[in-house]
């Protein structure tokens, strides 16, 4: 074998090189919107964890006083700073999800987790719960079991 033969086996061409990047880009192309997609589950499946929590502290605050909406001296109910942001217990500015008591009455609460910074764009939109535990989306044309 003499020297330019030698010389030509080693190493990439330009046009190879350029159809690894190609096929690099076609993966992370495909890759990209359903690893995005797990982030925003994995993210939601945290707020059911907070808003189930919040509620789970909403009817303990019922059974100690009676009704949802103040205590026994007359004191509006607020809901714990810990349990008013997804995930839990994190400044408003860096949390995913505000959570709050919506609509608030003697018998009924509605409990509503809005998307907030990097995840505003969710397909869920807001994400809700009741009294009565009926889950909701203010989504229109998504499925509320897709959401929950």
């Amino acid at each position: 074998m003499n020297n330019l033969t030698r010389n030509m086996q080693r190493g990439m061409t330009l046009i190879e090189l350029l159809v690894v990047v190609v096929i690099i880009g076609i993966i992370a192309s495909i890759a990209l919107p359903g690893y995005q997609e797990s982030v925003a589950k994995a993210r939601r499946s945290d707020a059911h964890a907070n808003i189930l929590e919040l509620a789970q502290w909403m009817e303990r605050y019922y059974t100690e006083n009676g009704r949802y909406d103040q205590d026994r001296t007359g004191t509006a109910m607020v809901v714990p700073t810990g349990l008013a942001t997804s995930p839990k217990g994190v400044a408003a500015a860096d949390a995913f999800y505000n959570i709050s008591v919506g609509t608030l009455a003697q018998q009924t609460f509605t409990i509503t987790a809005a998307p907030a910074n990097g995840h505003a764009g969710d397909k869920c939109a807001n994400l809700t719960l009741t009294q009565a535990g009926v889950k909701g989306t203010s989504a229109s044309g998504v499925d509320v079991a897709t959401c929950w």
